[in-house]
């Protein structure tokens, strides 16, 4: 059997791994308390769910418009609009069966040999997996540079040249759980109108879990760029609606026809049932979103306290998200090292910092999307085998 040789460049999620193993040594009768997996521990709103039974009930489980039904996707146009004051058409939406589509179209359509894109490392694996797929030259910007992970818009800028054709930012940003500030931004947006060869891809999907009483800068506040921008969001995170699979993406008007040729090809459409929930989500109450960045607040200073108490490890605030990215250099050890002990010695599973890019090699990633028994156990298990 001979397969395209473009197959053996896509990379995947070690994460995944990782949760095997876990599942694997949980059978075995093992104590794994799990910190692996990028998903937070609270149910779907119980009017999300009802929803969705409601559609079925009705009997709403038929093909939709690969694009998302209209429905949904004016459904977005009102949040969007009303979170962010943002006038953006549902035509220009495209409601995708959960974020990775969203990332692997727009990659899909900018990267191919001779190009480059510009992607943050560490980062979600996926955008250099699907780069290097295409054959484009990834070109990775370190958000280690800075303590606290935020983007450097100096760094990135010098990495543009004339062959660049995507630029990839993330914020709140994943694994690291930083938020970079509005100031700067607006001083990326306007350093790329030297650039206006050059796509962005704001992945947004975090927006909504945002510490502090900040809120995300995104990329809707410059509509000068709205011709040349494409936000990726939707519902896993917000709404905690992971399973669901429900994504969805703006899109410059003149990709649109191509991402709709693109849907067709790749899934004709998604879930029916699943759209209804997610307009649910949408305009129905957010009682509970308020209640997780309450409690993801209590939890990540628990997470942040605890770590910073170990021997040998350091940790930023996270701005967003759910997840921390401690240096745990101090501690002798590598990422990858300490990740394979916590796993042996102290039955922690935590995610290797190279699983998110060459520069994140003395960094783990942990989720403190659990309860506050589990990370507290968690912290005293590794502190444990570090003496």
């Amino acid at each position: 059997m001979k397969i395209a040789k473009s197959i053996n460049r896509l990379g995947t999620e070690a994460v995944y791994d990782i949760f095997a193993e876990t599942k694997k040594l949980i059978k075995q009768g093992k104590k794994i308390i799990d910190l692996s997996l990028g998903q937070s521990d609270f149910k779907s709103p119980n009017h999300v769910v009802e929803a969705a039974i409601k559609a079925l009930k009705d009997g709403h489980h038929g093909y939709t418009l690969p694009n998302g039904t209209v429905e949904c996707r004016e459904a977005v146009s009102r949040k969007i609009k009303n979170l962010y004051n943002a006038n953006v058409g549902s035509e220009r939406i495209v409601i995708m069966p959960g974020g990775k589509p969203t990332m692997s179209f727009a990659i899909s359509f900018f990267g191919e040999p001779g190009g480059e894109i510009v992607y943050p490392d560490p980062g979600f694996p996926i955008y250099e997996s699907m780069i290097k797929y295409t054959g484009a030259k990834a070109v990775p910007y370190n958000l280690t540079i800075k303590k606290d992970f935020s983007i450097d818009v100096d760094s990135i800028v010098s990495l543009i040249n004339e062959n660049t054709r995507l630029l990839i930012i993330n914020n709140p940003h994943n694994p690291s759980g930083s938020l970079t500030d509005k100031s700067v931004i607006d001083k990326l947006a306007k350093g790329l109108a030297n650039f206006p060869h050059v796509v962005i891809l704001s992945d947004e999907i975090y927006d909504r879990l945002i510490f502090d009483k900040k809120e995300i800068p995104t990329f809707f506040n410059y509509p000068d760029l709205y011709d040349r921008l494409i936000v990726l969001n939707g519902w896993s995170k917000t709404y905690a609606m992971t399973g669901w699979r429900l994504g969805w993406g703006v899109w410059p008007e003149n990709l649109v026809e191509h991402v709709f040729k693109f849907c067709v090809n790749n899934h004709s459409c998604v879930n029916t049932s699943a759209q209804y929930a997610a307009i649910a989500a949408l305009d129905g109450p957010e009682n509970h979103l308020n209640d997780m960045v309450k409690e993801f607040t209590e939890r990540r200073k628990l997470m942040v306290d605890g770590l910073i108490s170990l021997k040998g490890v350091k940790c930023s605030l996270p701005g967003g998200s759910f997840f921390a990215f401690p240096n745990v250099k101090d501690t002798g050890m590598n990422g990858e090292e300490f990740t394979k002990r916590c796993m042996k010695e102290a039955g922690v599973a935590v995610v290797p910092g190279t699983a998110f890019g060459k520069f994140g090699i003395n960094n783990v990633r942990l989720n403190f999307a659990t309860s506050r028994e589990n990370i507290s156990k968690a912290i005293e298990k590794i502190d444990k085998y570090l003496k």
